[in-house]
């Protein structure tokens, strides 16, 4: 049963949802420090929370199991330990930088290096359990989306409370966050409908065949609660956030942290359990 099949992976689902909130909230902070006038209390916290996050990734990618049961997705056991090297080297670096972002430090190298070690562990993933390279490349790009989307809503969000406390912060950073997130679900809508037209994921199902049968649940759920309905939202944010509405903004990206995070679960649950892309 698709239900029995997604909870049998639940160890891989912790993994990618654990890794999208490390890696994306990073890349948030990157860009914040590096394109707006973000204050340093934002930019450290934020940061300090990618740590906390790769470390819970870390601790759980050490638990994974070795196969996932009956689910079509097979693992590499090649690249476990280069994925938790990457993803080790990563939280370190983000130690570092949030060290240096406290002490209201650019830092562009410690920023490039933990993109660059966040990149080699998603990248390590997807070739771990994409099913050699031909199916790593969508898979990494799917990790890479995920990440982006799931990180950044929860950095957005977090921005958002410093302008309740901080009423003279420009709103320039939060609508840049904003916007970028509003690309990022965009893009995942774009990447639904390719997938969908493909029949992509190592399950091998007909083009637009996830669209009925036993999984076509999660897949709907996947595109109206993951996707869809965070696209309006993320909209939503970017307008509230340009007429300086930021309690509204904050609100509505709380609303979008819960459902993309529920996205994020959907789609590595219908991965790993189904072997479908979506």
């Amino acid at each position: 049963m698709p239900a029995e099949r997604i909870a049998e992976n639940l160890a891989f689902i912790n993994w990618t949802l654990l890794t999208a909130l490390a890696i994306g909230s990073f890349g948030a902070v990157v860009l914040a420090r590096l394109r707006t006038a973000a204050t340093r209390g934002f930019l450290a916290f934020t940061a300090a929370c990618s740590v906390a996050f790769a470390a819970l990734a870390w601790l759980s990618d050490g638990a994974l199991p070795a196969t996932l049961g009956d689910s079509p997705v097979t693992t590499d056991p090649v690249w476990d330990a280069p994925r938790r090297v990457a993803l080790a080297a990563f939280g370190l670096v983000a130690a570092a930088y949030t060290i240096a972002l406290a002490r209201d430090m650019r830092a562009p190298i410690l920023a490039a290096t933990g993109l660059a070690a966040a990149g080699a562990t998603l990248l390590a993933g997807a070739l771990a359990w994409g099913g050699g390279l031909l199916g790593a490349v969508p898979l990494l790009l799917q990790l890479a989306v995920l990440a982006t989307a799931t990180g950044g809503v929860f950095a957005a969000m977090i921005l958002g409370h410093w302008y309740l406390v901080t009423p003279k912060l420009p709103e320039a950073p939060l609508i840049l966050i904003a916007r970028a997130l509003l690309a990022t679900v965009a893009l995942q809508v774009v990447l639904f409908g390719v997938w969908v037209a493909t029949g992509a994921g190592p399950a091998g199902v007909s083009p637009f065949g996830v669209l009925v049968g036993p999984w076509a649940m999660f897949v709907w759920l996947r595109l109206i609660v993951g996707l869809v309905f965070p696209l309006i939202v993320s909209w939503a944010a970017v307008k509230t956030a340009r007429t300086r509405s930021m309690e509204s903004a904050t609100g509505l990206l709380y609303i979008n942290v819960g459902s993309i995070a529920a996205g994020t679960i959907l789609a590595a649950g219908l991965y790993f359990g189904a072997g479908l892309l979506v």
